[in-house]
């Protein structure tokens, strides 16, 4: 048996740009992906603090320091420029392991600067 605990958090990202016309994703600069261990094609879940949508994904890369959080394709449909994201893993655990585990979480305030 194995039990599915919270791996990566992203909290409070900003939306900094949707485009429609692009394969579906969502695009995080890398540092910050990289801070929370997410993996470039990683499954995502994301809700969307300012309007209450939550939908599966996968990352994409962004350009390092640039604070970019993209919605991308379909997802483009589910907010827009300014809205506060958070963005999460999971990982499967055995039941003996979750008491030692720690999520990778950060919290993002303006520019998605790290707080």
């Amino acid at each position: 048996m194995t039990i599915c605990l919270l791996k990566s958090k992203i909290h409070r990202a900003t939306v900094t740009d949707a485009s429609l016309d692009y394969e579906g994703s969502l695009t995080i600069a890398a540092d910050l992906a990289e801070a929370v261990g997410l993996l470039a094609y990683e499954k995502i879940l994301v809700g969307n603090m300012s309007n209450g949508e939550r939908f599966e994904t996968y990352v994409i890369y962004g350009k390092k320091g640039s604070g970019a959080i993209e919605l991308n394709g379909a997802t483009a449909r589910l907010g827009q420029k300014g809205d506060l994201l958070t963005i999460m893993s999971y990982t499967w655990l055995d039941p003996s392991e979750a008491p030692h585990h720690q999520p990778s979480i950060i919290k993002l305030g303006k520019g998605n600067v790290r707080c």
